[in-house]
């Protein structure tokens, strides 16, 4: 702090005793060093107080850059989500016209009940044949296969 050495706390010491005079000079030099330590107290806490600020701005700057990075980690999350979802969507929407024309037609493959038998059928009846795909059982329409994904 200030550059001082032996030979001038000397002279001080000697300047002091002479204006102080011997009795009251103990009383002094305690009084000194306690408003000297006071001071040197005081400034240790105002430099504390000073790092302190400083680390918590920068602890601050530090949780807005976190927090920034947080919401563009979000956003990026979500629009691949979204992304996705349309994907999703589109693949599904190719599929399940595809899916529609493959399956065979309930209403084509089965005669109405209310419509009277053709002749032919009739006939068959009558012989002891059974018209074909009746009592056979149903096999339930298939799925559309993917290309690639074909059975073997």
């Amino acid at each position: 702090m200030f550059d001082i050495g032996f030979s001038e706390f000397v002279v001080i010491g000697i300047v002091a005793l002479i204006v102080i005079g011997p009795e009251r000079l103990p009383k002094a030099a305690r009084t000194l060093g306690h408003l000297f330590g006071r001071l040197q107290r005081y400034v240790s806490d105002v430099k504390a107080d000073i790092s302190r600020e400083m680390e918590l701005e920068e602890l601050r700057k530090l949780k807005t850059q976190v927090q920034s990075a947080a919401r563009d980690i979000e956003s990026s999350v979500s629009a691949a989500a979204r992304d996705l979802e349309t994907g999703v969507r589109r693949v599904e929407q190719d599929l399940n016209p595809a899916a529609v024309d493959a399956m065979p037609s309930p209403v084509a493959s089965a005669a109405p009940a209310d419509t009277p038998p053709s002749p032919d059928t009739a006939a068959s009846a009558a012989r002891g044949a059974t018209p074909a795909g009746a009592g056979a059982p149903v096999e339930p329409p298939r799925q559309a296969s993917l290309p690639g994904f074909d059975r073997g």
